[in-house]
Order: C-alpha cells, then sequence, then structure tokens
C-alpha cells in the first residue's frame, strides 16, 4: 500500500512535510492572526476557498522559493485552501493543529486517488481463486511447459541447422506400372500394313526436387533437378503419340538441371517471369485444368491435362508478363524461343524457332474462369530430321504434329478458347477447344497452309467415396488434319480420347492413381484397332 500511496502522491515524506512547512514558515509574526485550536482552525478554513491554480495567490510570486513545492500542492493534489481575500500568506507562523488540518486534507486527496487506481485492481478473493485453479490445473500446466520448453529446443536446433534462410526444398517421386492392350500398332495411312501390337508391362519412375528461393517475400528463384527412366515407350509400342502419358520424362537415370527461372513483381499489377531452360506457358499461365494439369497427380494422359495450345514453343528460354493477374481480368504475354541457347544459324533468341503467346482471362468469380489465347509460331525445321517440327507438342495424330512433313519449315496461328466451372465445392466441369492454320514455309508447298482442330471436355468429382478422393474423365478428339494440300498428310477419319481415372488420397503425402486410357480409332485411322493403355501411378510428394 506504502508503493501505491508514494506512486500516486509522486513526491516523497520529507518533500510533503518539507512542502507543508516551508510554505507557511514563520518568517512573519503575525500573533493576532494565530489560530490556536481546531475549532478555530475549521472556522477559519471554513472561510478559505479553495483553489485549482497557484496563480490564483495574489500574494505568491514564481520567484518565491517554495513556489514548486506549493504549485505542485494546488494544481496536482489540491489539497490547499487559500483566504477569502485571495491571499496565501505563505509568511506567516505555522501552528500545529494548521500543520495537522493541512496534512489530514492532503492524506484524504491521497486516499481518494489511491481508491480511483486501484478500483479494477483484483481482490483477495480474486487471487485465492486463481491459485485454487493453479493447484487444480498443476499437471496440465506442467505438461504445457514441458511443450513450450521442447518447441523452444526444436526451433532453436532448427535455426542452427537449418538449410537456409531463403530457400525451401519441395520433392515429388513418380512411380508407374503400365501396361498397353490391343491387337495391333496404329498407322496414319489405311494402305499401311499393320503390325501386331506386342507390349511388356513397364515399371518406370520420375523424381523432382525443386529449389524455391525468395529474396523480397513476393519473387520466386525456381531451380528444379530431374531424374527419370521413363523412355516414352507407349507410343514407341502403340504407333501414335495419342496414347503418351503425361509423367514421360527421361534422363536415362541421369541428374538433370531441368528448370531454372526467376518470377518477381514489377508493381502490384504486374507479373513477370524469366525462363533460363525449359519454358513452358503451361507452368506460367492459366490453363483452366485445376484437378488435372499437373503431370505428377493430374491427368494420366498427356492430352488430358490441358489444350495443346500451352505446349507451343517449349524447351528454351522465355519472358512472360501478366497485367492485373489477381483481378477479375487479367491479360498474358509471354515469348519462348526453344532454341534459344544455340548460336548457329537459324537458331537462337530471335533468330530461330519461337512461339509468341498472348491470353486473356476472365474470372468474374472463383466457380467460373474463361480465357481467349492466341500464338503465333515458327518451327525451322531441318531437312536431315535434326529439327523435326513439332507443330501441336507432341499431341494428336503425327499428320497433326507435322501438316507439311517432319522436315518442313511450319508457321502457325493457334486459337483457342479454355474454360472451367465449379458448381459446387465437389465438382468441377471443363473443357477447351482449338483452331491451328499451319503454313509451309519450304519445300513444294511453300505458302499453302494447312488446318488442324481439337476439343476436349472434362469432369472432376471430388471427395468420390472418400474425402481427398478424385474421379475424373475426359473425353475429346485430340489434334486432327482437317485439310491440307499434302493429300497423304489429311486425317481421314475421328480418333477419340476417353480417360478415366480415380486419385486415392492415401495421406497428404501419398496419392495412389490407376487410370486407364483409350483411343478409339487411333491416328484418325477407323481400320487401327481400339487401343487400351492401363496404368497405376503413385505420387510422392515432400
Amino acid at each position: 500500500m506504502s508503493k501505491i500511496f508514494w506512486n500516486v502522491l509522486k513526491v516523497s515524506p520529507a518533500v510533503l512535510a518539507a512542502s507543508l512547512l516551508a510554505a507557511n514558515s514563520a518568517l512573519a509574526g503575525e500573533a493576532n492572526e494565530q489560530i490556536t485550536t481546531v475549532a478555530q482552525l475549521t472556522q477559519q478554513n471554513d472561510s478559505m476557498g479553495q483553489v485549482t491554480s497557484v496563480s490564483q495567490f495574489s500574494d505568491v510570486q514564481p520567484t518565491d522559493w517554495a513556489f514548486q513545492a506549493l504549485q505542485s500542492l494546488v494544481e496536482r493534489y489540491g489539497c490547499i485552501a487559500g483566504y477569502p481575500n485571495g491571499t496565501y500568506r505563505g509568511n506567516r507562523a505555522l501552528t500545529r493543529y494548521e500543520f495537522a488540518a493541512g496534512l489530514n486534507a492532503c492524506l484524504d486527496r491521497v486516499n481518494e486517488l489511491i481508491a480511483t487506481a486501484t478500483a479494477d485492481l483484483v481482490t483477495k478473493e480474486d487471487l485465492a481463486t486463481l491459485q485454487r485453479l493453479q493447484e487444480e490445473f498443476s499437471a496440465e500446466l506442467a505438461t504445457l511447459r514441458g511443450r513450450v520448453d521442447a518447441l523452444e529446443a526444436r526451433t532453436a536446433e532448427l535455426e542452427a541447422n537449418q538449410f537456409s534462410t531463403t530457400t525451401k526444398l519441395v520433392g515429388e517421386a513418380v512411380f508407374d506400372a503400365t501396361q498397353v492392350f490391343g491387337d495391333n500398332q496404329a498407322v496414319p495411312n489405311p494402305q499401311t500394313p499393320t503390325r501386331d501390337l506386342t507390349s511388356n508391362t513397364t515399371f518406370d519412375y520420375r523424381v523432382r526436387l525443386n529449389l524455391l528461393s525468395s529474396f523480397t517475400g513476393t519473387d520466386q528463384l525456381q531451380v528444379r533437378l530431374q531424374s527419370g527412366n521413363n523412355v516414352n515407350a507407349t507410343p514407341n509400342v502403340t504407333g501414335t503419340n495419342q496414347t503418351r502419358l503425361a509423367f514421360v520424362d527421361n534422363t536415362s537415370n541421369q541428374v538433370q538441371v531441368d528448370k531454372l527461372n526467376y518470377a518477381f513483381n514489377l508493381s502490384d499489377y504486374i507479373r513477370v517471369k524469366v525462363d533460363a531452360n525449359t519454358a513452358e506457358l503451361w507452368e506460367n499461365v492459366n490453363v483452366f485444368n485445376p484437378d488435372f494439369r499437373s503431370s505428377g497427380t493430374g491427368a494420366i494422359s498427356r492430352y488430358g491435362r490441358f489444350s495443346p495450345i500451352y505446349r507451343l514453343g517449349s524447351g528454351g528460354a522465355g519472358l512472360t508478363v501478366t497485367l492485373n493477374p489477381k483481378g477479375a481480368i487479367s491479360l498474358t504475354g509471354a515469348y519462348l524461343a526453344s532454341k534459344a541457347s544455340n548460336p548457329d544459324a537459324g537458331f537462337g533468341l530471335f533468330n530461330g524457332d519461337y512461339a509468341a503467346f498472348g491470353q486473356l482471362e476472365f474470372k468474374p468469380s472463383k466457380a467460373f474462369n474463361i480465357g481467349f489465347a492466341y500464338a503465333h509460331t515458327y518451327d525451322g525445321a531441318r531437312n536431315g530430321g535434326t529439327n523435326n517440327v513439332n507443330f501441336t507438342g507432341n499431341t494428336g495424330s503425327f499428320n497433326a504434329i507435322a501438316p507439311f512433313g517432319t522436315g518442313v519449315a511450319t508457321t502457325g496461328n493457334h486459337y483457342g478458347i479454355q474454360a472451367s466451372f465449379q458448381p459446387s465445392s465437389k465438382l468441377t466441369i471443363g473443357g477447351w477447344a482449338g483452331y491451328s492454320n499451319a503454313v509451309a514455309e519450304t519445300g513444294p508447298n511453300r505458302g499453302r497452309d494447312a488446318e488442324v482442330v481439337y476439343w476436349a471436355g472434362t469432369l472432376a468429382l471430388k471427395d468420390f467415396g472418400k474425402e481427398g478422393n478424385v474421379l475424373g474423365v475426359v473425353f475429346g478428339q485430340q489434334p486432327t488434319v482437317t485439310d491440307t494440300p499434302v493429300a497423304n498428310r489429311r486425317d481421314g477419319d475421328t480418333a477419340y480420347h476417353l480417360e478415366g481415372l480415380y486419385k486415392i488420397k492415401v495421406s497428404n503425402n501419398i496419392q495412389v492413381t490407376p487410370g486407364l486410357l483409350v483411343i478409339f480409332n487411333p491416328e484418325n485411322n477407323d481400320r487401327n484397332d481400339t487401343i487400351y493403355v492401363g496404368t497405376l501411378r503413385t505420387t510422392f510428394t515432400f
């Protein structure tokens, strides 16, 4: 209580006593005005008026030696009164009664301040209740203290042994067992004799390690290491790229720097990404197929992941700029050069193969997204097969991949529309359609054009059978040549793509996906038998 008293009073006992005594020092002997009894003092005090400022005393000057002490008692504590004529009479003698009355007035004021300051403090009953609760929950409190100590120890260990303050490691390992079923290999030309389809069950893997670094909190430097042994056996066995699987990446069991890029914000409305190698549009833009876009956890086929327009120009350096990336309407522009690192004639960043891409996205709500994409490409094929044309990103028929032949340089104008609709949290419907116009730049058909079309629809049922599981279906038509001046490179029939998969969430880090891919009229030739590809993919993420 004494501590509270002096904190409120803000002066020491010596200062209080000195202030009361000094302000009424006996420097003048006005005996006739002395008050010698408590009754007289009380009567006299009744005639005194309480003051709120020391300036109200006409006989007190700032030069007086006790001015500051008197000012503190009057203005800070309000326990000093003056005479009716507005004087303090600080030079008159002080009786013991006057001292007692003045001290009592100040103590009353201090007690009042203490009561006000401590009104919200806990009572003894509150303290007793708190002590009882502490005793009752002593075991729980001890456990909590132990957990906090353990967390502090673990945090200290992590800080001492952390890999990096700016970089985190994200990994993915994919194992798959695949079997192809069918009577004959597919051939593009109905007049070409077919061969029996012979297939053995294969087991392959692909491992990716991503080093993701951020230096400002909004940027990202990606370095991806990859190793795998999937040698794209499915097209070799089936005779068509229409059966190509999504997770095919062969490095002959060698570790390679598969990706190197840096993304950053120029402002709140401009996002820039620079790819040093293996630039891929589908990594940089919205492809409107969220449940199937990933090669490790999405569709099992290459075509089922997204529209082929996002595969154009892949493989080299690139620059992607997105305006208003978080807005309801956004615009993306990109330039990719697949042979940017080759200085030979006809290659390089601006004198070789390239894709100039643009996409306008409308995202009025989280449930509905739609995009319109355009790409202009140049594929400067070299006779001799060192740089064969890849007009559709290794999707569709062989005629669509090279509309005028594998050794004919080709330019293209590609148009695509993509959309996804999520009417509920458990259902997503999507799809895309595209048209490409190819123009021969070399050979006997130079200046002539060909037309390629494709489309697909997707359906994803989330939490099907169990929370976290996804049942998926993809149906469509892979890129098909509908018109070309080269008679033997026009697709006569329509091949249909049907894909079913069931993503089973074993845990947050393990997913098992059985899937079946069916190609009707492979290579757009109805004389070819239907081909089936069954696969069991297991994906580990860490």
